[in-house]
């Protein structure tokens, strides 16, 4: 049994707590004034940012004014000033509540890329991986805190704040937009909190069942947990990827209401597996490193790594058509996604693909690394981090604009938000053997050569 040490859950509560004041501290200081936010843009105007010449341009003089207080154009450019430095307001005011969404739904993502992953494992049958089905079933124990804290962000956004994640949510700006009017049908607040409960619903039930089963199997004299674990497994893969590409839309593209796509389903399912897939990978090194887990050899953690690299790939590959094809079209609904994030994430958005595709590539391409632990571990940290960033460049951009920045908030999100996950599987990892015993395929598993 594995035994959760004293040094690793003070570790665990020591990052939540500091993402705690991180988080507050972000959400105290993001409220600004007009005045404030005018000096803001003044200041970039003054260093000559881009931004703030836009707004300084907006901007009357105050001799301009006096000359023409009473003319059409001076009351325009007034009209024009003013929300212009209410939009940045607002986007100052974005940012808490984006870093905090972004770092719910990646390390919520991971837990989901897993379970996705263990049910695969368990409807193929397959022979190779049993002995990692407790390090899975461990992490997955995180999806239920993980999902329902997202869905309530998502949904104190748009009650308690003021629409800070998705503007579908306010009224005013739906009564002005044509379009988003023509969404409300699907994009309601109690439809995405009813959608959002049954996703959540579906996935908790399949991963508690399955666990559930699992640790029965360890005792029984025969094969019937084992047939019921297959049979739920095949259903909930059924349920997850439907329910997968739903959550896709509401939670994430919906912050961008104009803009769809038919990828994006897959592109999400892409990051959240190779995510999963990553930290796998990370736990089983950790757990050996301590001793644990010695029925996992070399070739368990090849093959995983093989995983991590071939997901990287796939990733890429929805990643490129989605963009060349949105590109190649120039279609003004569908290219204004892209030409946000190369006008004002060109970094984080570039960036990401050399960390999600060309360094895995470099790194996990030679079979005999795959095999090295220190390097499988070094290139699933790069890769965490890139799937980070990934999620980061679907939000921050239609919550912040270029008011982006990775400081305190992002930061702290991250450290409360990972400080949860691994208190709460290192936690699950101590409920239960971390070999599966009564499972058909342990044998196998444990005598795997590649």
């Amino acid at each position: 049994m594995y035994t959760f040490s004293n040094k690793l859950k003070t570790f665990s509560i020591i990052l939540m707590v500091l993402g705690l004041l991180g988080v507050g501290y972000g959400f105290m200081t993001s409220h600004k004034t007009f005045e404030e936010v005018e000096q803001i843009l003044a200041e970039e105007t003054h260093h000559g940012g881009g931004h703030g010449e836009e707004a300084a341009h907006a901007a009357p003089s105050h001799d301009a004014h006096a000359a023409e207080a009473h003319g059409e154009e001076a009351h325009a450019e007034v009209d024009a000033h003013a929300k212009h430095v209410e939009h940045v307001q607002h986007q100052i005011a974005n940012r808490p509540w984006s870093a905090l969404y972004v770092a719910a739904f990646f390390f919520m993502m991971i837990a989901l890329g897993v379970l996705a992953f263990y049910a695969i494992q368990i409807a193929s049958q397959a022979g190779w991986s049993p002995v990692l089905f407790r390090v899975m079933e461990g992490i997955t124990a995180y999806l239920l805190p993980g999902a329902v804290i997202v869905l309530l962000i998502a949904l104190a956004s748009g009650t308690i704040g003021h629409y800070n994640l998705f503007v579908w949510m306010d009224p005013e700006v739906v009564e002005h937009d044509k379009l988003i009017q023509g969404k409300s049908s699907w994009l309601n607040i109690t439809g995405f909190a009813i959608r959002g409960a049954i996703f959540i619903a579906g996935w908790v039930l399949y991963r508690q069942f399955a666990r559930k089963f699992s640790v029965a199997q360890d005792e029984a004299n025969d094969k019937k947990n084992f047939k019921k674990l297959f049979r739920i497994s095949a259903g909930f893969l059924v349920f997850f990827i439907y329910t997968e590409s739903m959550m896709s839309w509401d939670w994430i593209m919906s912050a961008d209401p104009h803009w769809f796509s038919t990828l994006f389903g897959w592109y999400v399912f892409a990051s959240m597996f190779v995510s999963g897939i990553t930290v796998i990978a990370l736990m089983a090194i950790y757990l050996k490193s301590r001793g644990y887990l010695e029925f996992v050899n070399e070739n368990h953690i090849h093959d995983v790594a093989k995983f991590m690299f071939a997901m990287s790939i796939f990733w890429t590959y929805l990643w490129f058509s989605q963009f060349m094809l949105i590109w190649y079209s120039n279609i003004p609904e569908e290219v204004t996604y892209f030409i946000s994030r190369f006008n004002d994430y060109k970094l984080p958005f570039l960036g990401m693909v050399v960390l999600n595709f060309v360094f895995p590539i470099l790194m996990l391409m030679n079979a005999d690394y795959k095999r090295i632990p220190w390097f499988v571990v070094m290139t699933g940290l790069v890769i965490l981090f890139g799937h980070y960033i990934d999620v980061f460049n679907m939000i921050m951009p239609a919550t912040v604009g270029d008011r982006w920045f990775i400081g305190i908030p992002e930061i702290s999100s991250v450290l409360l938000f990972a400080g949860l996950f691994i208190f709460v599987v290192f936690t699950a990892l101590t409920k239960a053997p971390l070999l599966v015993k009564g499972y058909p395929f342990r044998k196998e598993s444990e005598e795997f050569h590649y």
